[in-house]
Protein backbone atom coordinates (compact mmCIF):
# COMPACT_ATOMS: atom_id res chain seq x y z
CA UNK A 1 0.00 0.00 0.00
CA UNK A 2 0.87 3.82 -1.05
CA UNK A 3 2.16 5.64 1.59
CA UNK A 4 0.26 8.76 0.51
CA UNK A 5 0.53 10.92 3.61
CA UNK A 6 4.22 11.26 2.70
CA UNK A 7 3.96 11.83 -0.94
CA UNK A 8 1.61 14.52 0.11
CA UNK A 9 3.60 16.39 2.30
CA UNK A 10 6.58 16.09 -0.22
CA UNK A 11 4.27 17.79 -2.73
CA UNK A 12 3.04 20.76 -0.89
CA UNK A 13 4.64 21.96 1.71
CA UNK A 14 3.14 25.69 1.58
CA UNK A 15 4.99 27.53 -0.50
CA UNK A 16 4.50 29.99 -3.08
CA UNK A 17 3.11 28.36 -6.74
CA UNK A 18 3.84 31.00 -9.42
CA UNK A 19 0.83 30.94 -11.92
CA UNK A 20 1.84 30.48 -15.91
CA UNK A 21 1.60 33.12 -18.68
CA UNK A 22 3.78 32.97 -22.07
CA UNK A 23 5.97 30.48 -20.82
CA UNK A 24 7.24 32.34 -17.55
CA UNK A 25 6.02 31.54 -13.97
CA UNK A 26 4.62 35.14 -12.87
CA UNK A 27 3.68 36.61 -9.76
CA UNK A 28 0.14 38.98 -10.00
CA UNK A 29 1.12 42.08 -11.40
CA UNK A 30 -0.43 43.18 -7.58
CA UNK A 31 1.33 40.98 -5.75
CA UNK A 32 -1.72 39.73 -3.99
CA UNK A 33 -2.26 35.84 -3.41
CA UNK A 34 -4.65 33.39 -1.66
CA UNK A 35 -4.48 30.52 0.29
CA UNK A 36 -4.84 26.79 -0.99
CA UNK A 37 -6.27 24.59 1.66
CA UNK A 38 -6.95 20.86 1.67
CA UNK A 39 -10.56 20.93 2.43
CA UNK A 40 -10.30 17.55 4.82
CA UNK A 41 -8.57 19.00 7.42
CA UNK A 42 -8.19 23.40 6.82
CA UNK A 43 -4.19 23.06 6.19
CA UNK A 44 -2.28 25.08 4.01
CA UNK A 45 -0.97 23.23 1.09
CA UNK A 46 0.12 26.14 -0.57
CA UNK A 47 -0.40 30.15 -1.91
CA UNK A 48 -1.20 31.24 -5.22
CA UNK A 49 -1.39 34.40 -7.12
CA UNK A 50 -4.62 36.24 -6.80
CA UNK A 51 -4.83 37.34 -10.49
CA UNK A 52 -6.53 40.30 -11.91
CA UNK A 53 -7.82 41.85 -14.98
CA UNK A 54 -4.02 43.45 -15.57
CA UNK A 55 -2.83 39.77 -15.53
CA UNK A 56 -5.62 38.43 -17.95
CA UNK A 57 -4.76 41.12 -20.56
CA UNK A 58 -1.19 39.57 -20.17
CA UNK A 59 -2.34 36.30 -20.85
CA UNK A 60 -4.86 37.44 -23.56
CA UNK A 61 -2.14 38.94 -25.18
CA UNK A 62 0.48 36.23 -25.17
CA UNK A 63 -2.55 33.93 -26.51
CA UNK A 64 -2.42 36.06 -29.63
CA UNK A 65 0.94 36.08 -29.93
CA UNK A 66 1.60 32.67 -29.97
CA UNK A 67 -1.64 32.12 -32.43
CA UNK A 68 -0.23 34.76 -34.87
CA UNK A 69 3.11 33.78 -34.38
CA UNK A 70 5.10 30.61 -34.54
CA UNK A 71 2.28 28.43 -33.61
CA UNK A 72 -0.08 29.12 -36.59
CA UNK A 73 2.76 27.10 -38.40
CA UNK A 74 2.50 23.83 -36.64
CA UNK A 75 1.48 21.35 -38.96
CA UNK A 76 -1.34 18.92 -38.00
CA UNK A 77 1.08 15.98 -37.07
CA UNK A 78 3.25 18.30 -35.06
CA UNK A 79 0.30 18.94 -32.65
CA UNK A 80 -0.66 15.53 -32.58
CA UNK A 81 2.88 14.53 -31.57
CA UNK A 82 3.23 16.71 -28.73
CA UNK A 83 -0.74 15.84 -27.37
CA UNK A 84 1.03 12.33 -27.55
CA UNK A 85 3.94 13.42 -26.11
CA UNK A 86 1.29 15.19 -23.40
CA UNK A 87 0.14 11.69 -22.94
CA UNK A 88 3.31 9.89 -22.11
CA UNK A 89 3.93 12.44 -19.43
CA UNK A 90 0.96 12.11 -17.54
CA UNK A 91 1.09 8.48 -17.73
CA UNK A 92 4.24 8.72 -15.97
CA UNK A 93 3.05 11.29 -13.85
CA UNK A 94 -0.15 10.06 -12.72
CA UNK A 95 0.20 9.59 -9.19
CA UNK A 96 1.69 12.96 -9.14
CA UNK A 97 -1.36 14.56 -10.55
CA UNK A 98 -4.38 12.75 -8.70
CA UNK A 99 -2.54 13.05 -5.56
CA UNK A 100 -2.80 16.71 -6.20
CA UNK A 101 -6.38 16.57 -7.41
CA UNK A 102 -7.28 14.46 -4.11
CA UNK A 103 -5.36 17.21 -1.78
CA UNK A 104 -6.62 20.13 -3.44
CA UNK A 105 -10.43 19.51 -3.81
CA UNK A 106 -11.28 16.21 -1.80
CA UNK A 107 -11.72 13.21 -4.47
CA UNK A 108 -11.18 10.38 -2.83
CA UNK A 109 -7.59 9.07 -4.28
CA UNK A 110 -8.99 5.61 -5.64
CA UNK A 111 -11.49 7.64 -7.49
CA UNK A 112 -8.85 10.11 -9.24
CA UNK A 113 -6.44 7.16 -10.45
CA UNK A 114 -9.30 5.18 -12.18
CA UNK A 115 -9.76 8.03 -14.49
CA UNK A 116 -6.52 7.82 -16.20
CA UNK A 117 -7.75 5.85 -19.12
CA UNK A 118 -10.08 8.64 -19.57
CA UNK A 119 -7.90 11.30 -19.08
CA UNK A 120 -5.42 9.86 -21.50
CA UNK A 121 -7.88 8.84 -23.56
CA UNK A 122 -9.02 12.31 -24.16
CA UNK A 123 -5.44 13.17 -24.72
CA UNK A 124 -5.25 10.60 -27.50
CA UNK A 125 -8.28 10.71 -29.14
CA UNK A 126 -7.91 14.83 -29.24
CA UNK A 127 -4.09 13.54 -30.99
CA UNK A 128 -5.95 11.65 -33.37
CA UNK A 129 -8.57 14.87 -34.73
CA UNK A 130 -5.50 17.01 -35.04
CA UNK A 131 -4.44 15.28 -38.56
CA UNK A 132 -8.49 14.66 -39.03
CA UNK A 133 -9.82 18.59 -39.45
CA UNK A 134 -10.77 19.28 -43.32
CA UNK A 135 -13.02 21.03 -45.30
CA UNK A 136 -15.08 19.98 -48.17
CA UNK A 137 -15.44 19.98 -51.70
CA UNK A 138 -19.17 21.77 -52.58
CA UNK A 139 -20.70 21.21 -56.31
CA UNK A 140 -22.71 24.61 -56.65
CA UNK A 141 -24.99 26.12 -59.08
CA UNK A 142 -23.48 29.11 -59.78
CA UNK A 143 -23.09 30.30 -63.55
CA UNK A 144 -19.47 29.57 -65.01
CA UNK A 145 -17.03 27.22 -64.05
CA UNK A 146 -16.98 27.87 -60.63
CA UNK A 147 -14.69 26.01 -58.09
CA UNK A 148 -16.31 25.85 -54.18
CA UNK A 149 -14.61 24.58 -51.04
CA UNK A 150 -14.86 25.21 -47.73
CA UNK A 151 -11.71 25.06 -44.98
CA UNK A 152 -11.96 24.45 -41.13
CA UNK A 153 -9.78 26.93 -39.52
CA UNK A 154 -9.08 27.26 -35.46
CA UNK A 155 -11.33 29.94 -34.25
CA UNK A 156 -8.39 31.45 -31.86
CA UNK A 157 -8.06 32.48 -28.24
CA UNK A 158 -9.75 30.41 -26.28
CA UNK A 159 -10.70 31.83 -22.62
CA UNK A 160 -11.38 28.72 -20.68
CA UNK A 161 -13.02 28.79 -16.83
CA UNK A 162 -13.60 25.58 -15.32
CA UNK A 163 -14.83 24.40 -11.47
CA UNK A 164 -13.35 23.04 -8.74
CA UNK A 165 -14.80 19.10 -8.65
CA UNK A 166 -12.54 17.63 -11.22
CA UNK A 167 -9.37 19.72 -12.36
CA UNK A 168 -7.59 16.90 -14.29
CA UNK A 169 -10.21 15.95 -16.37
CA UNK A 170 -11.77 19.41 -16.67
CA UNK A 171 -8.94 21.19 -17.72
CA UNK A 172 -7.84 18.63 -20.37
CA UNK A 173 -11.32 18.59 -21.37
CA UNK A 174 -10.58 22.03 -22.33
CA UNK A 175 -6.94 22.83 -23.12
CA UNK A 176 -6.45 19.05 -25.63
CA UNK A 177 -9.00 20.24 -28.30
CA UNK A 178 -7.76 23.56 -28.70
CA UNK A 179 -4.28 22.31 -29.04
CA UNK A 180 -5.38 19.53 -31.87
CA UNK A 181 -6.99 22.35 -33.56
CA UNK A 182 -4.42 24.84 -33.37
CA UNK A 183 -6.33 27.81 -30.99
CA UNK A 184 -4.52 28.89 -28.01
CA UNK A 185 -5.63 29.41 -24.39
CA UNK A 186 -6.31 31.24 -21.22
CA UNK A 187 -7.75 29.19 -18.37
CA UNK A 188 -8.90 30.15 -15.08
CA UNK A 189 -9.23 27.17 -12.75
CA UNK A 190 -11.46 27.38 -9.69
CA UNK A 191 -9.67 29.59 -6.48
CA UNK A 192 -11.22 26.61 -4.76
CA UNK A 193 -8.87 23.98 -6.62
CA UNK A 194 -6.14 25.99 -8.65
CA UNK A 195 -2.87 23.65 -7.28
CA UNK A 196 -3.16 20.79 -9.94
CA UNK A 197 -3.85 22.30 -13.19
CA UNK A 198 -0.27 24.81 -12.61
CA UNK A 199 1.04 20.97 -12.52
CA UNK A 200 -0.55 20.63 -15.77
CA UNK A 201 0.73 23.34 -17.21
CA UNK A 202 4.36 22.42 -16.19
CA UNK A 203 4.00 18.85 -17.68
CA UNK A 204 2.88 20.64 -20.78
CA UNK A 205 6.04 23.10 -21.03
CA UNK A 206 8.10 20.36 -20.28
CA UNK A 207 6.74 18.60 -23.72
CA UNK A 208 7.73 21.53 -25.91
CA UNK A 209 4.67 23.19 -25.83
CA UNK A 210 5.24 26.63 -27.49
CA UNK A 211 5.11 30.13 -25.23
CA UNK A 212 1.68 31.99 -25.08
CA UNK A 213 -0.57 28.51 -26.21
CA UNK A 214 -1.38 27.61 -22.55
CA UNK A 215 -1.48 30.53 -19.85
CA UNK A 216 -3.15 29.66 -16.88
CA UNK A 217 -4.28 32.87 -14.58
CA UNK A 218 -5.53 32.13 -11.27
CA UNK A 219 -7.75 34.31 -8.86
CA UNK A 220 -11.59 35.04 -8.11
CA UNK A 221 -14.47 34.52 -10.62
CA UNK A 222 -15.13 38.17 -9.87
CA UNK A 223 -12.14 39.56 -10.69
CA UNK A 224 -10.45 37.56 -13.00
CA UNK A 225 -12.97 35.03 -14.35
CA UNK A 226 -15.34 38.26 -14.92
CA UNK A 227 -12.38 39.73 -17.05
CA UNK A 228 -11.76 36.66 -19.27
CA UNK A 229 -15.67 36.38 -20.14
CA UNK A 230 -15.50 39.83 -21.38
CA UNK A 231 -12.30 39.97 -22.77
CA UNK A 232 -12.62 41.99 -26.35
CA UNK A 233 -9.27 39.62 -27.65
CA UNK A 234 -10.78 36.13 -26.29
CA UNK A 235 -12.76 34.95 -29.61
CA UNK A 236 -14.29 31.69 -27.76
CA UNK A 237 -15.24 31.54 -24.13
CA UNK A 238 -15.45 27.61 -22.50
CA UNK A 239 -17.13 27.45 -19.21
CA UNK A 240 -18.31 25.21 -16.60
CA UNK A 241 -19.99 25.38 -13.70
CA UNK A 242 -23.21 26.95 -12.30
CA UNK A 243 -25.90 28.01 -14.03
CA UNK A 244 -26.04 31.44 -12.70
CA UNK A 245 -22.94 32.13 -13.25
CA UNK A 246 -23.08 30.78 -16.84
CA UNK A 247 -25.76 33.36 -17.76
CA UNK A 248 -23.23 35.82 -16.49
CA UNK A 249 -20.93 34.79 -18.77
CA UNK A 250 -23.06 34.76 -21.62
CA UNK A 251 -23.85 38.21 -20.93
CA UNK A 252 -20.21 38.80 -20.73
CA UNK A 253 -19.69 37.45 -24.07
CA UNK A 254 -21.99 39.53 -26.31
CA UNK A 255 -19.38 42.35 -25.95
CA UNK A 256 -17.65 40.86 -29.05
CA UNK A 257 -20.10 38.47 -30.00
CA UNK A 258 -17.89 35.73 -29.48
CA UNK A 259 -18.90 31.86 -29.50
CA UNK A 260 -19.63 30.75 -26.13
CA UNK A 261 -19.92 27.08 -24.77
CA UNK A 262 -21.72 26.07 -21.64
CA UNK A 263 -22.13 23.08 -19.29
CA UNK A 264 -23.79 24.00 -16.27
CA UNK A 265 -25.84 23.01 -13.65
CA UNK A 266 -28.25 19.98 -13.11
CA UNK A 267 -30.96 17.90 -11.12
CA UNK A 268 -30.55 14.76 -13.04
CA UNK A 269 -33.22 11.86 -12.81
CA UNK A 270 -32.66 8.52 -12.38
CA UNK A 271 -35.32 6.10 -13.01
CA UNK A 272 -35.57 2.85 -11.64
CA UNK A 273 -38.61 0.45 -13.37
CA UNK A 274 -40.26 -2.19 -11.52
CA UNK A 275 -38.33 -4.78 -13.94
CA UNK A 276 -35.27 -3.33 -12.91
CA UNK A 277 -32.47 -5.79 -11.57
CA UNK A 278 -32.61 -4.27 -8.11
CA UNK A 279 -29.46 -5.82 -6.95
CA UNK A 280 -27.37 -3.98 -10.22
CA UNK A 281 -28.94 -1.27 -9.88
CA UNK A 282 -28.96 0.06 -6.37
CA UNK A 283 -25.23 0.27 -6.29
CA UNK A 284 -25.40 2.68 -9.45
CA UNK A 285 -28.08 4.21 -8.29
CA UNK A 286 -26.72 5.17 -4.97
CA UNK A 287 -23.35 6.04 -7.00
CA UNK A 288 -25.06 8.17 -9.02
CA UNK A 289 -25.27 10.89 -6.54
CA UNK A 290 -22.60 10.15 -3.71
CA UNK A 291 -19.58 9.67 -6.24
CA UNK A 292 -17.01 12.80 -5.44
CA UNK A 293 -19.80 13.30 -2.13
CA UNK A 294 -22.42 14.55 -4.75
CA UNK A 295 -20.29 17.18 -5.96
CA UNK A 296 -20.93 16.62 -9.70
CA UNK A 297 -22.83 18.53 -12.34
CA UNK A 298 -24.51 15.22 -13.90
CA UNK A 299 -25.38 13.62 -10.10
CA UNK A 300 -28.46 11.59 -10.54
CA UNK A 301 -30.41 13.63 -7.20
CA UNK A 302 -33.62 12.50 -8.34
CA UNK A 303 -34.57 8.96 -7.68
CA UNK A 304 -38.21 7.83 -9.35
CA UNK A 305 -38.79 4.41 -8.49
CA UNK A 306 -41.84 2.35 -9.48
CA UNK A 307 -44.05 2.16 -6.64
CA UNK A 308 -44.46 -1.80 -6.31
CA UNK A 309 -40.46 -1.40 -5.72
CA UNK A 310 -40.39 1.87 -4.17
CA UNK A 311 -40.32 0.51 -0.68
CA UNK A 312 -37.49 -2.44 -0.55
CA UNK A 313 -35.26 -0.19 -3.19
CA UNK A 314 -35.40 3.10 -1.98
CA UNK A 315 -34.39 0.66 1.82
CA UNK A 316 -31.35 -0.69 -0.03
CA UNK A 317 -30.29 2.16 -1.13
CA UNK A 318 -29.98 4.11 1.99
CA UNK A 319 -28.36 0.83 3.71
CA UNK A 320 -25.64 0.92 0.68
CA UNK A 321 -25.19 4.86 1.64
CA UNK A 322 -24.60 4.35 5.34
CA UNK A 323 -22.01 1.36 4.96
CA UNK A 324 -19.98 3.64 2.39
CA UNK A 325 -16.77 4.89 4.03
CA UNK A 326 -15.93 8.23 5.23
CA UNK A 327 -12.15 9.71 4.67
CA UNK A 328 -9.46 12.07 3.98
CA UNK A 329 -9.30 11.49 0.25
CA UNK A 330 -5.77 10.61 0.73
CA UNK A 331 -6.78 7.11 2.78
CA UNK A 332 -7.27 3.80 0.74
CA UNK A 333 -10.59 2.26 0.95
CA UNK A 334 -12.23 6.00 1.53
CA UNK A 335 -15.86 5.90 -0.57
CA UNK A 336 -16.82 10.11 0.49
CA UNK A 337 -14.36 12.61 1.09
CA UNK A 338 -15.10 16.40 2.35
CA UNK A 339 -17.10 18.96 0.97
CA UNK A 340 -14.94 21.32 -1.16
CA UNK A 341 -15.70 24.43 1.54
CA UNK A 342 -17.22 25.63 4.64
CA UNK A 343 -19.52 28.16 2.12
CA UNK A 344 -20.58 25.16 0.22
CA UNK A 345 -21.07 22.63 3.60
CA UNK A 346 -23.01 25.47 4.76
CA UNK A 347 -25.10 25.30 1.70
CA UNK A 348 -25.63 21.11 2.11
CA UNK A 349 -26.75 21.95 5.50
CA UNK A 350 -29.39 24.12 4.57
CA UNK A 351 -30.92 21.92 2.61
CA UNK A 352 -30.67 19.38 4.83
CA UNK A 353 -32.83 21.66 7.23
CA UNK A 354 -35.69 22.23 4.57
CA UNK A 355 -35.92 18.58 3.32
CA UNK A 356 -37.61 17.58 6.79
CA UNK A 357 -39.68 20.80 7.34
CA UNK A 358 -40.81 20.70 4.24
CA UNK A 359 -42.35 17.08 4.81
CA UNK A 360 -39.25 14.57 3.28
CA UNK A 361 -38.37 11.58 5.86
CA UNK A 362 -34.76 10.92 6.59
CA UNK A 363 -33.94 7.62 5.72
CA UNK A 364 -30.17 7.94 6.22
CA UNK A 365 -27.80 10.67 7.41
CA UNK A 366 -28.99 14.22 7.18
CA UNK A 367 -25.77 15.55 8.90
CA UNK A 368 -22.12 16.06 9.47
CA UNK A 369 -19.94 13.52 10.68
CA UNK A 370 -18.18 14.56 13.99
CA UNK A 371 -15.21 13.03 15.72
CA UNK A 372 -11.26 14.49 16.04
CA UNK A 373 -10.71 12.34 12.66
CA UNK A 374 -12.45 14.86 10.83
CA UNK A 375 -11.56 18.00 12.61
CA UNK A 376 -10.95 20.88 10.38
CA UNK A 377 -12.97 19.62 7.49
CA UNK A 378 -16.06 19.41 5.86
CA UNK A 379 -17.90 15.82 5.77
CA UNK A 380 -21.04 14.68 5.61
CA UNK A 381 -22.92 11.25 6.10
CA UNK A 382 -24.37 10.53 2.69
CA UNK A 383 -28.56 11.01 3.03
CA UNK A 384 -31.14 9.70 1.28
CA UNK A 385 -34.83 11.30 1.77
CA UNK A 386 -38.08 9.72 1.54
CA UNK A 387 -41.18 10.77 1.05
CA UNK A 388 -40.17 13.25 -1.46
CA UNK A 389 -42.77 15.47 -3.52
CA UNK A 390 -41.85 17.26 -6.71
CA UNK A 391 -42.60 20.32 -5.57
CA UNK A 392 -40.24 20.79 -2.65
CA UNK A 393 -36.99 22.70 -2.36
CA UNK A 394 -34.78 19.32 -1.92
CA UNK A 395 -36.50 18.27 -5.48
CA UNK A 396 -36.17 21.21 -7.59
CA UNK A 397 -33.03 22.95 -6.71
CA UNK A 398 -29.34 21.69 -7.63
CA UNK A 399 -27.32 20.66 -3.93
CA UNK A 400 -24.06 19.70 -5.38
CA UNK A 401 -23.96 17.27 -1.97
CA UNK A 402 -24.59 13.63 -1.54
CA UNK A 403 -28.36 13.84 -1.09
CA UNK A 404 -30.59 11.91 -2.93
CA UNK A 405 -34.62 12.63 -3.12
CA UNK A 406 -36.61 9.53 -3.73
CA UNK A 407 -40.09 9.13 -4.87
CA UNK A 408 -42.48 6.85 -6.04
CA UNK A 409 -44.12 6.95 -9.70
CA UNK A 410 -46.95 4.63 -11.09
CA UNK A 411 -46.78 5.26 -15.34
CA UNK A 412 -44.14 5.60 -17.30
CA UNK A 413 -45.65 8.47 -19.41
CA UNK A 414 -46.39 10.21 -15.46
CA UNK A 415 -42.55 9.23 -15.06
CA UNK A 416 -41.37 11.00 -17.97
CA UNK A 417 -43.49 14.23 -17.68
CA UNK A 418 -42.17 14.49 -13.89
CA UNK A 419 -38.64 13.68 -15.11
CA UNK A 420 -38.60 16.52 -17.46
CA UNK A 421 -40.58 19.14 -15.25
CA UNK A 422 -37.71 20.61 -14.40
CA UNK A 423 -35.46 23.93 -15.40
CA UNK A 424 -32.53 21.56 -16.57
CA UNK A 425 -31.20 18.67 -19.16
CA UNK A 426 -27.66 17.22 -18.24
CA UNK A 427 -28.02 14.00 -17.34
CA UNK A 428 -30.72 11.16 -16.66
CA UNK A 429 -30.12 7.50 -15.49
CA UNK A 430 -32.69 3.98 -16.79
CA UNK A 431 -32.94 0.81 -14.92
CA UNK A 432 -35.15 -1.29 -17.15
CA UNK A 433 -34.30 -5.23 -18.24
CA UNK A 434 -36.54 -4.16 -20.92
CA UNK A 435 -35.08 -3.06 -24.34
CA UNK A 436 -38.43 -1.13 -25.14
CA UNK A 437 -39.07 0.46 -22.36
CA UNK A 438 -35.41 1.84 -22.02
CA UNK A 439 -35.81 2.87 -25.40
CA UNK A 440 -38.97 4.39 -25.09
CA UNK A 441 -37.81 6.15 -22.13
CA UNK A 442 -34.36 7.42 -23.46
CA UNK A 443 -36.19 8.99 -26.31
CA UNK A 444 -38.56 11.16 -24.62
CA UNK A 445 -36.72 12.35 -21.45
CA UNK A 446 -34.75 16.12 -22.17
CA UNK A 447 -31.51 15.22 -21.49
CA UNK A 448 -27.74 15.69 -22.63
CA UNK A 449 -26.92 11.93 -21.65
CA UNK A 450 -29.06 9.70 -21.14
CA UNK A 451 -27.81 6.04 -19.35
CA UNK A 452 -29.42 2.72 -19.40
CA UNK A 453 -28.33 0.14 -16.62
CA UNK A 454 -25.58 2.46 -16.10
CA UNK A 455 -24.19 5.81 -15.07
CA UNK A 456 -21.57 8.58 -15.37
CA UNK A 457 -19.98 6.66 -18.22
CA UNK A 458 -18.35 9.45 -20.18
CA UNK A 459 -15.46 8.59 -22.90
CA UNK A 460 -13.49 10.93 -25.48
CA UNK A 461 -15.39 10.00 -28.55
CA UNK A 462 -19.05 10.47 -27.13
CA UNK A 463 -20.48 14.38 -27.10
CA UNK A 464 -21.48 15.41 -23.63
CA UNK A 465 -23.16 18.33 -22.89
CA UNK A 466 -26.42 20.01 -21.53
CA UNK A 467 -29.89 21.02 -22.62
CA UNK A 468 -32.44 24.04 -21.54
CA UNK A 469 -30.54 26.17 -18.64
CA UNK A 470 -27.82 22.65 -18.47
CA UNK A 471 -26.46 24.99 -21.31
CA UNK A 472 -25.62 24.63 -24.78
CA UNK A 473 -22.05 23.47 -26.71
CA UNK A 474 -20.53 19.61 -26.24
CA UNK A 475 -17.44 18.57 -25.09
CA UNK A 476 -16.12 15.43 -26.28
CA UNK A 477 -16.80 13.61 -29.79
CA UNK A 478 -16.23 15.27 -33.15
CA UNK A 479 -19.13 17.89 -32.23
CA UNK A 480 -16.24 19.08 -29.59
CA UNK A 481 -13.53 19.63 -32.12
CA UNK A 482 -16.59 21.81 -34.49
CA UNK A 483 -16.77 23.70 -31.52
CA UNK A 484 -13.27 25.27 -31.78
CA UNK A 485 -13.42 25.66 -35.44
CA UNK A 486 -14.78 28.37 -37.99
CA UNK A 487 -15.53 27.15 -41.85
CA UNK A 488 -14.52 29.56 -44.29
CA UNK A 489 -15.69 29.53 -47.99
CA UNK A 490 -13.31 29.72 -51.09
CA UNK A 491 -14.65 29.99 -54.45
CA UNK A 492 -12.53 30.40 -57.59
CA UNK A 493 -13.64 31.28 -60.91
CA UNK A 494 -11.91 28.62 -63.53
CA UNK A 495 -12.87 30.76 -66.64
Amino acid sequence: MKDWTTAAAELYDGGFRPMFIDGKWVEAQTGETFDARNPADGTLLATVPKGSKADIDAAVKAARTAFEGPWANWTPFERQNLLLKIAEKFESEWERLCLSDTLDMGMPIQRTLGNSRRVLGMLRFYAGQAVSIHGQTIGNSFPGEIYSQTVREPIGVVGAIIPWNAPIAGSIWKIAPAIATGCTVVLKPSEEASLTVLMIARIMQECGLPDGVLNIVTGYGVDAGAALAEHPGVDKIVFTGSTATGQAIARAATGNLKHVSLELGGKSPVIVCRDADIEKAVPVAAMAVFANSGQICIAGSRLFVAREIHDEFTRRVADYAANLRIGHGIQEGTDIGPIISARQAERIEGYLSVGPNEGAEILTGGNRVAGDDFAGGHFFHPTVFGGVTDEMTIAREEIFGPVISAMPFDTLDEVVERANATPYGLAAGIFSTHLGTAHKLAHRLKAGSVWVNMYHAIDPAVPFGGMKMSGYGREGGLQHVEEYLDTKAIWINAD
